[in-house]
């Protein structure tokens, strides 16, 4: 894992993790049926991160160049709060979203694992690479996640950043306490 000297001041200040799908949210492999259908595989505690992060106040949104009925399946399940797919252009997809969010550089994460990425990786405030980024996105990166993509490393960013923003020891408590309500952690996001 590589954590940069400014990583914990940086993920404070996120109000928006932005993810790429291929190589982030999955593995990366790309299965074709023998009909053509597409399958992805997903990580059930890459979900559970997502969900986490949205219970603490914080909004998600994909960019990915390519278009999946599985992705926006994912995404659906997952509340994803905005999908852009089909965005080669990804600065264009990334200006759309700030103003969507209305939201700064400073306060955006983007979760990374190629040099496609870069465009946008090198604008926001706080650069996530997934464990088996290419050496340039790796380089740029304020964190470097223990897992690869679509094996726990977007799990790895949403756990950094929710204990940099002091959210994770009630997530915790939540999970260990009866009668700790979901509504008291969304609370201590106010």
């Amino acid at each position: 894992m590589k954590i940069s000297s400014d990583a914990i001041d940086r993920a404070r200040r996120v109000k928006l993790i932005i993810f790429d799908v291929d190589g982030v949210l999955t593995d990366g492999g790309i299965y074709h049926g023998a009909n053509g259908e597409l399958f992805k595989a997903f990580h059930c505690r890459d979900g559970f991160g997502i969900t986490l992060a949205h219970m603490c106040g914080l909004k998600t949104a994909i960019i990915t160049g390519r278009t999946s009925a599985m992705t926006a399946y994912r995404a659906a399940e997952l509340k994803i709060d905005a999908v852009l797919q089909g965005q080669m252009n990804k600065r264009a997809a990334y200006k759309s979203l700030k103003a969507q969010f209305n939201v700064t550089d400073e306060e955006i994460c983007y979760v990374a694992d190629d040099v496609i990425d870069l465009p946008v990786f090198v604008q926001v405030g706080f650069r996530a690479a997934v464990g088996d980024a290419v050496h340039e996105v790796i380089e740029r990166a304020h964190f470097v996640a223990d897992n690869f993509g679509g094996h726990g490393a977007v799990r790895d960013v949403a756990e950094f950043i929710l204990k940099a923003k002091g959210f994770w020891a009630a997530i915790i408590e939540r999970y260990t306490t009866a009668e700790f309500d979901d509504k008291e952690l969304t609370a201590l996001n106010q």
